[in-house]
C-alpha cells in the first residue's frame, strides 16, 4: 500500500473568500471505492480528539448500511440550502446533497474537517477557503463492481451503470493524496489517517 501525494497549485479562479485556520479535508473518488468505510474508521479511531470531526452529509436518499447520511425530502433540502444550511452542495445521480454550515465554524476554530464530497465542488471549496486538502480513494476496476453490485440500491440504478459513472480520462479531481483501497482494508485505514493528519 502506498500514498501518493503531489503537490500543485490550488485550482482557483478567484481568491479565497473566508479566512479560517482550520483545514478542509475533501475525500473523493468512485462509487465503490470506500470512502464511507475509511472514513467512519477514522472517525472511530479520532473519536476522542476534538481536532477532528466527521459531519454527516445531508442526501436526499433511502438510507442505506453503505452509507452514513442525514435523510432529508427534497422540499426539506432545498428549503434548508435557502436559509443557507448547506456550505457545500451538488447534485448526483438524481439525488441531492449538501455538506451542513456548521462546518464553517469547526474551520474558524481551527479543526480538521473531513467529508466525503463530489469532485465538482472542489473548485468552489478551494476558492472559499485557504486550507483545503483532497484525498482522493480508489480501487480496481473489479473491485469497484464487486462491491457495487453487492450494494446494489435501487435508487441509483443498477451495477453497471454505477460504474459507468467513474472518472472520464482528464476528469480526475486533482488530489493532494491518492489512496489505494482495493487491498488490506487495515492497510488503506492507515493510509487515509496518515492523510488527515498529514494535512
Amino acid at each position: 500500500m502506498e500514498v501518493e501525494t503531489v503537490t500543485r497549485p490550488h485550482e482557483t479562479d478567484a481568491p479565497t473568500t473566508e479566512v479560517l485556520p482550520g483545514r478542509l479535508v475533501l475525500v473523493v473518488g468512485p462509487s465503490g471505492a470506500g470512502k464511507d468505510t475509511l472514513i467512519d474508521a477514522a472517525r472511530m479511531t479520532l473519536a476522542a480528539d476534538p481536532r477532528f470531526v466527521f459531519p454527516r452529509r445531508v442526501v436526499t436518499r433511502p438510507a442505506s448500511e453503505a452509507e452514513d447520511n442525514v435523510v432529508a425530502d427534497e422540499a426539506g433540502f432545498r428549503a434548508v440550502a435557502a436559509r443557507g444550511g448547506f456550505a457545500l452542495s451538488w447534485e448526483a445521480h438524481g439525488h441531492l446533497y449538501g455538506i451542513p454550515s456548521s462546518i464553517v465554524s469547526d474551520l474558524a476554530e481551527g479543526r480538521t474537517v473531513v467529508v466525503n464530497v463530489s469532485r465538482t465542488v472542489i473548485g468552489e471549496a478551494r476558492r472559499r477557503w485557504p486550507d483545503v486538502t483532497v484525498v482522493e480513494v480508489t480501487a480496481p476496476a473489479d473491485v469497484l463492481a464487486r462491491r457495487i453490485a453487492e450494494r446494489a440500491r435501487s435508487s441509483d440504478g443498477a451495477g453497471p451503470e454505477r460504474l459507468a459513472r467513474r472518472f472520464e480520462p482528464g476528469d480526475r479531481p486533482a488530489a493532494d493524496a491518492t489512496i489505494d483501497n482495493g487491498g488490506e482494508l487495515d492497510t488503506a485505514i492507515s493510509a487515509f489517517l496518515a492523510a488527515i493528519a498529514a494535512a
